[in-house]
């Protein structure tokens, strides 16, 4: 999954430098040459950041990284955590199929009316709503196999809470063991 990883990350780090250069060439533009600055510039900075968020968020869901009660699952045993985070994966398909289902009837929509941007640049708005359904596809993707991990692959040393991201951290940070490092501060 390495290489899917790296895609990903690449594709993010690609759109997020193209709407940096984007912004850059619309302000050195605006104030050394007013009369030829871009209009269009904040329009496609908005659609590659917008398709460059839908992409990060399967990263986010492959590295926990989304928005989540970590309180209340510390509380619970190993097998607790588990169900419970079976049941968050399977919400999230839930939302994710709404995602790729409401975002592709967007996309028909537009592309069957031709719908453009209201810029001299005419962007053709279907390819910017087409990140809504892709980053749901990709989503939906990282929590089948991270539902696939719990219900079949459990291990209880390695994915409860505070452990499932501990192979992301680096190396310093991690104990031979693999588990992240605790500090203990003494005064």
């Amino acid at each position: 999954m390495r290489w899917w990883d790296r895609i990903e990350q690449t594709l993010v780090g690609l759109l997020g430098a193209c709407a940096l250069i984007v912004g850059m060439v619309q302000v050195i533009g605006r104030y050394l040459t007013p009369n030829h600055a871009i209009g269009w510039a904040e329009e496609v900075i908005v659609y590659l950041i917008i398709w460059a968020v839908m992409i990060v968020s399967s990263q986010l869901v492959r590295s926990d990284g989304h928005v989540r009660p970590d309180l209340v699952l510390r509380l619970l045993p190993p097998q607790g955590q588990r169900v419970m985070e079976a049941f968050n994966c399977l919400v999230a398909l839930a939302f994710c199929f709404g995602m790729i289902w409401y975002g592709w009837e967007i996309v028909s929509a537009s592309w069957l009316l031709e719908e453009t941007s209201s810029t001299d640049l005419g962007f053709p708005m279907w390819i910017y709503y087409a990140a809504l359904p892709t980053g749901g596809v990709l989503m939906f993707v990282r929590y089948v196999i991270r539902l696939i991990r719990y219900l079949f692959y459990y291990d209880p040393a390695t994915m409860t809470v505070g452990h499932a991201i501990a192979h992301e951290m680096p190396l310093d940070m991690r104990d031979s063991d693999g588990s992240p490092k605790i500090a203990v501060v003494t005064k």
